[in-house]
């Protein structure tokens, strides 16, 4: 577990002697992780150990189990959780006093593949992908899909709540891991089968236009890791799983450096009292890593 610059850029974003810790282990495949800013705990996700854990103040805890096999979460800026269900195709908002509503299930009448990573943007409007992992054994419950292609949606705030498509239905092979630029002017999507990241222009009104390639080859046939989990930072800056760890680029897609890890990282979150330290889900362990520089401040962050 070591840290590999590709530009001395790099290193005013991590120390050079900073270290990858491992703070719980013994998992199955880990996912989703997100930092409550109130209460400083991390919640994650074990999609084919269908848990949901939180560890807080070195100490693992289950919070929910059977959990529909949940992918990613966030929380909106009122502290609801936003939670992708494989075994559902649903995403849920979850709110501090436990109850439960649907946010999307649903296009045009036909149900969800199986949402698996999403984000909130300032206004409210919830972002999230659909792959078919979720319909598989082990990571979902294997059933037929109903919609036929794999897309990106967004739902609007408001008493709607229709399940808007953002890209073009064949777009994305496997859309997986979201994120804005700190403005939010721009929305970075990845392709796991392609291997690939696009950018998309944020318009006033939540649509996207673009959808040009950012990076891609983020794929090795010898090394295990492909494009899943994928966070912008407060200079801009992308930390996208790839191989062997997870991949940083700057917002022109200069290649800066690589945290290598000797897991697959599914997904990746920045949190701690100061949201400096980066958490890894690494299929079956948690890590952590201290950082200098911090995560892009999203509407929750500020709770």
């Amino acid at each position: 577990m070591t840290l590999r610059a590709n530009d001395d850029r790099f290193w005013g974003l991590v120390d050079r002697d900073a270290a990858v810790e491992v703070i719980g282990s013994g998992f199955t495949f880990t996912e989703g992780p997100i930092w409550h800013p109130r209460d400083h705990y991390l919640l994650f996700s074990d999609m084919p150990g269908d848990v949901r854990r939180r560890w807080q103040d070195g100490e693992v805890t289950e919070v929910l189990r059977p959990a529909d096999k949940c992918n990613g979460m966030t929380y909106d800026a009122d502290l609801n959780l936003i939670v992708c269900e494989h075994s559902t195709s649903k995403v849920m908002r979850e709110r501090p006093d436990g109850s439960r509503e649907t946010v999307a299930s649903h296009f045009e009448g036909v149900e969800l593949n199986s949402p698996n990573d999403v984000v909130v943007r300032a206004d409210g409007t919830i972002y999230f992908s659909d792959p078919w992992y979720g319909r598989m054994p082990g990571f979902g419950l294997e059933r037929p899909r109903e919609l036929g292609w794999q897309g990106v949606f967004r739902v609007a705030p408001g008493a709607d709540g229709t399940t808007q498509l953002c890209v073009d239905q064949d777009t994305f092979d496997q859309p997986n891991g979201l994120c804005f630029s700190p403005d939010e002017s721009l929305l970075y999507i990845n392709d796991t089968t392609h291997a690939l990241v696009r950018v998309y222009s944020v318009n006033a009104d939540g649509s996207l236009d673009g959808g040009d390639v950012f990076v891609d080859g983020l794929s090795d046939d010898d090394v295990a890791g492909v494009p899943d989990g994928m966070k912008c930072d407060e200079q801009g800056n992308i930390w996208v799983t790839g191989p062997g760890g997870v991949w940083v680029f700057d917002s022109d897609a200069n290649h800066l450096g690589v945290v290598e890890i000797d897991e697959v990282v599914a997904n990746l979150h920045w949190g701690g009292p100061d949201f400096h330290t980066l958490f890894f889900a690494s299929s079956t362990s948690v890590r952590s890593l201290p950082t200098i520089v911090g995560p892009h401040i999203e509407g929750f962050m500020r709770a």
